[in-house]
């Protein structure tokens, strides 16, 4: 009897000196070391782990699974962003320690592919660097699980703003090839003006439709959230005099002319 209790106590002390040893090694990991494992975490999708080491944190512990599933999309582009940019092995040329701050100098791809150098910021909490800065943690927290789902729609409220200028130049070039006479979407989308992926919602949020008069010489187009509240709130409508928009629950934007 005795023995199987020392050899609980034993397992148990195993156990408690094994999680020791790992948060020892974890505060101990230098700004650069840090760096490493955030990048190859994204990299191999370990979302969770990743988002672990960076002011990320209290946006994504409060997630339910759903959630988490919800926003693997965007997670899944931030890897993609990620190795795009970072070579696989990651080339660091220094970190400046100040404190409770610090600053790492990466070599990354630039937009034609050339080597450059970027700062990236941590910051110490806890003992543990980890990846960002203060003043961004301090709107993660104040947000917290909102946080993915709010700058998700922010980005997709400003890429419809973007979108609705590329319609709009669209049917400038359109009606200069076609006796003045506006497009549909997809004549648009068939003539290579506007995306594909406008025909769906998966990669913009938003459910997109152009539409021209019966005689083809005036135009409207729409926007709106395929989930109000978490691909986006406003909806948007656009003819020739611009852009408006406003919050209808998710419904089409009713304009009077």
């Amino acid at each position: 009897m005795h023995r199987r209790i020392s050899i609980v106590v034993c397992l148990l002390l195993t156990a408690i000196l094994s999680a020791a040893s790992t948060a020892l090694a974890q505060a101990q990991r230098s700004p650069t070391e840090t760096m490493r494992e955030f990048y190859r975490m994204m990299r191999e999708k370990k979302f969770r782990e990743a988002f672990g080491i960076s002011i990320y944190r209290p946006a994504i512990e409060g997630l339910s699974a759903q959630e988490f599933e919800d926003l693997r999309p965007d997670f899944e582009k931030m890897a993609i962003a990620v190795s795009e940019k970072i070579p696989a092995k990651v080339d660091i040329t220094g970190e400046q320690i100040s404190g409770d701050t610090a600053t790492v100098f990466v070599k990354v791809l630039d937009a034609d592919g050339k080597e450059t150098v970027e700062p990236a910021s941590l910051i110490k909490v806890d003992n543990n660097w980890i990846v960002g800065d203060r003043e961004n943690l301090e709107l993660v927290k104040k947000e917290g699980k909102k946080f993915f789902f709010e700058a998700r729609i922010n980005a997709h409220h400003s890429d419809v703003q973007d979108m609705m200028t590329r319609i709009s130049l669209a049917q400038v070039v359109y009606s200069q090839g076609h006796n003045g006479q506006f497009g549909n979407t997809a004549e648009l989308i068939t003539a290579g003006l506007i995306p594909k992926d406008l025909e769906g919602t998966d990669s913009t949020g938003y459910r997109f439709q152009v539409v021209r008069s019966a005689d083809g010489k005036s135009w409207y187009a729409t926007a709106e959230p395929a989930q109000h509240g978490r691909t986006g709130r406003l909806s948007f409508y656009l003819d020739a005099s611009g852009v408006r928009s406003g919050d209808v629950g998710g419904k089409p934007l009713v304009v009077k002319n």
